[in-house]
């Protein structure tokens, strides 16, 4: 593949200021300092090869430097979640058979059995399929098989308050939508453990555990009766149309597709092309808070289903048509720093990581895809990758990360929101985003022409 990469770097003029005020100064130079500096002009230099001084870095990187970023999210994560289960007194227990009650799991800095963490599965095994490195794919088998082996034990426990509970009796979408997804995910790779009883009963759950509508919308009686989460699409539709996939039962297709419809019928924009983040029945005004990571949460739900759905299914058109709205509208609304923000439509709230992963992912999986113009969006995606990449220190966490968000009816609620590189949300996103980059990079050619970049013209190479 022959890319032509160029990188941020300081403006010619500031690395002249730069250099003036940093250099120590001897009698001589401080007569060299006080000469006229040549002034550029329009005549003596040519303006529009100046480099700006963007806020991140600029270009097309390499694919290399993709997947250590990364690399370096995978290796932190593999060495703070462990897979132990241990007895009250903190002692190992490897013979499953002797869990109870009181068995906890080894503490690290992640939940192994979060939503999030359904998101980081998944995320793991599409990093594995587009590099070939089989430490992403392991880490989510590893913990798959770990929670699998340890589930028919549970079972048998005679309180329901143990290590497993939300996986044995999910009380929320949350509890087991992303983590259902993951889980048919990897037994469809391949995986050394029976998973399937807990797919299944997270499955029952889904369809008909949680409270809906009465037109079947899946629903949450907090903060007010009646509300719609639009989080809870991805916490619930994923999970619908896998299961289409893994059993080949037409009606998971349907109730996914069914259920992105009701929720769009309700909270999608079609001027401003976003969705709002609740809807309460009963209002007859309804806040239109365009949160970042819940607008993130719609558009994943939308490329997982169309990743899923067969082609000659019927509602797969308005899916992707949909997306390409959505599509349209996020683009937008994206900002110079390549960054979106916490309110998309509100640019004086702060610059979110979170969700600019997950529209880095998507943006990028429907491009790979052929499901949205190409040129129009890739150089957008590679510029929120490289500005996702910045969010990554050294120690391979995810910095700029909005925390866990209820649904409010104020702004303030969602400006003031805390970030932490302990919030779970963005860890996921971030593997998944570097993967289908790294993907996009093999697909397509870039270049940068007259300074930008572009995606390299097909028509151009003949």
């Amino acid at each position: 593949m022959n890319i032509q990469k160029t990188l941020w770097k300081p403006g010619i003029l500031g690395m002249m200021s730069l250099a003036l005020a940093c250099s120590p100064q001897t009698p001589s130079d401080q007569a060299v300092s006080e000469a006229p500096e040549e002034k550029i002009t329009d005549t003596n230099t040519p303006l529009h090869l100046l480099q700006p001084d963007y806020p991140v870095p600029y270009g097309v990187p390499e694919t290399a430097e993709v997947k250590a970023v990364i690399d370096r999210v995978r290796d932190y994560l593999a060495a703070t979640t462990p897979t132990e289960i241990l007895t009250e007194g903190g002692e190992a227990i490897t013979d499953f058979s002797q869990v109870d009650e009181k068995s906890v799991l080894k503490q690290g800095d992640f939940r192994l059995l979060s939503y999030e963490w359904g998101v980081t599965y998944s995320a793991m095994l599409l990093a594995g399929e587009v590099t070939g490195d089989e430490k992403y794919t392991n880490y989510t088998k590893d913990r798959v098989k770990f929670i699998a082996d340890l589930y028919p034990h549970f079972q048998s426990v005679g309180s329901k308050e143990h290590a497993l509970h939300s996986v044995l009796y999910p009380g929320a979408l949350d509890d087991a939508g992303a983590l259902c997804a993951s889980f048919i995910k990897a037994d469809r790779s391949g995986l050394d453990a029976d998973v399937r009883p807990v797919i299944e009963n997270f499955m029952d759950y889904i369809m008909n555990g949680q409270f809906r509508l009465e037109d079947g919308t899946l629903a949450r009686n907090r903060p007010l009766k009646n509300t719609l989460w639009l989080d809870d699409l991805y916490m619930s539709v994923p999970a619908i149309v896998q299961m289409g996939k893994y059993t080949g039962e037409k009606k998971y297709f349907d109730e996914a597709v069914r259920q992105i419809k009701l929720f769009s019928e309700r909270m999608f924009n079609e001027e401003k092309g976003l969705y709002m983040h609740g809807w309460v029945q009963g209002m007859d005004v309804h806040p239109q808070f365009h949160w970042g990571r819940a607008n993130g949460w719609a558009i994943l739900t939308k490329v997982e289903v169309l990743d899923a759905l067969p082609e000659d299914h019927p509602g797969r058109p308005m899916v992707l048509e949909l997306l390409r709205k959505h599509i349209r509208g996020l683009a937008k609304l994206q900002s110079g720093s390549g960054f979106w923000h916490q309110l998309l439509d509100q640019n004086d709230s702060y610059l979110e990581t979170s969700a600019t992963a997950i529209y880095t992912y998507c943006i990028a999986k429907a491009i790979n895809e052929g499901w949205v113009d190409d040129q129009a969006h890739a150089p957008l995606t590679l510029l929120a990758w490289n500005a996702v990449s910045t969010q990554v220190n050294d120690q391979g966490q995810v910095e700029g990360t909005c925390v866990g968000t209820g649904m409010g009816f104020d702004p303030a609620f969602y400006y003031h929101r805390p970030i932490n590189p302990y919030a779970a949300h963005g860890y996921g996103p971030v593997l998944a985003a570097g993967a289908e980059v790294i993907r996009m990079l093999e697909m397509h050619d870039f270049e940068i022409n007259d300074s930008s970049v572009q995606l390299l013209d097909e028509s151009s190479k003949n």
